[in-house]
């Protein structure tokens, strides 16, 4: 069955096409007799505005894009929820993209979502993007950009994040505070952002309790913050070379469930021999045995900063006013759990 269309509506009834499209949207012209004719008949027939025609008149598509490096990641999960639950309030319909942690193939998703018109963007870029002409590109054509977590800060646009270093000092310190006196750091990529930043976190906490910075209890973590096999392999070496540190700050749950499930198998008690403090808190963190001590890194709250951040951008863009960009940093917070001990 074809489409209704208001020409049908209108025929029906004996008025015009703009009467009908008045009455639809409640213009005070028109009567309220002629108001309830027209909406009775449209949820008769089942008609359904012409979302095409809609957008040319209005110049929006009300589709926005999202790019993340991973879909099937418990932050990321939670940050496409807390930005879904945003949009559809709204009325925007979210494209989603995933990245793979791939430069070559974020250009492209940029390039599709610039190309399918859509009204702004939202991202977190991939740990091998160096350059930023693509997302220049974004900026350029007039259309809101909002970065959230893995950001780039030589780019002059909005970004939501949290206080990376800060978070790796609370995890560093409350190593320190329950007695741990070698503390080593399974950190992500050497060029990620966050990655960077919580290693700072982790050598200021030293640095600030006169602990002597070890370069040789620095493992790199080169897949980032999605692997639990180079949690393991990375906790092995640990072991083997470094006998005598207690201590470990790794900068994602599932790489520390992996040094875990390694410490476990090579009879290394947690938290008795070592302590180990995650980030992020992924559910697996609270159900593991030992659970992890962890910084909760609010997903959720991210995703609906970082949309909110967006809707405020495309509103100040439709009534022609300067785009305001904000950073917002939200806050996070040490969970305490059975892989230190008591402090």
């Amino acid at each position: 069955m074809s489409q209704v269309t208001l020409l049908q509506i209108a025929e029906e009834l004996k008025i015009s096409v703009s009467t009908v499209s008045k009455a639809l949207k409640d213009y005070p012209d028109v009567s309220e007799k002629t108001k309830a004719l027209v909406k009775e008949l449209a949820t008769t027939l089942n008609y359904k505005p012409n979302a095409f025609a809609v957008n040319l008149r209005t110049k929006e598509s009300k589709t926005i894009g999202l790019i993340i490096p991973a879909i099937v990641h418990h932050f990321f999960s939670n940050v496409i929820k807390g930005i879904l639950t945003q949009a559809e309030k709204k009325g925007y319909l979210v494209i989603i993209l995933q990245s793979n942690e791939s430069y070559e193939l974020e250009k492209k998703q940029i390039d599709l979502l610039l190309r399918q018109r859509v009204d702004g963007i939202l991202i977190s870029i991939a740990n091998s993007t160096r350059n930023f002409g693509h997302l220049s590109d974004v900026l350029s054509q007039g259309k809101p950009l909002v970065m959230f977590d893995k950001i780039a800060k030589i780019l002059e646009c909005s970004k939501v994040v949290i206080d990376d270093r800060k978070a790796a000092r609370d995890a560093t310190q409350h190593l320190i505070d329950t007695g741990c006196k070698r503390i080593a750091h399974f950190r992500g990529p050497l060029l990620s952002q966050n990655s960077i930043d919580r290693f700072i976190g982790y050598r200021e906490a030293l640095e600030n309790n006169n602990y002597v910075y070890d370069s040789d209890l620095v493992y790199i973590c080169e897949c980032g913050d999605s692997s639990f096999e180079e949690g393991k392999i990375n906790a092995e070496k640990l072991v083997q070379k470094h006998k005598d540190v207690d201590g470990v700050f790794i900068n994602t749950d599932l790489v520390a469930i992996g040094a875990l499930t390694a410490f476990s198998e090579m009879g290394v008690r947690v938290p008795d021999d070592i302590s180990v403090v995650g980030f992020s808190n992924w559910f697996m963190s609270s159900v593991i045995s030992p659970s992890l001590t962890t910084i909760n890194q609010p997903g959720y709250k991210i995703g609906k900063a970082a949309f909110k951040q967006l809707y405020t951008e495309l509103k100040q863009r439709k009534n022609n006013r300067p785009i305001v960009y904000k950073k917002i940093t939200l806050n996070t917070e040490l969970i305490k759990r059975a892989s230190t001990k008591a402090s």
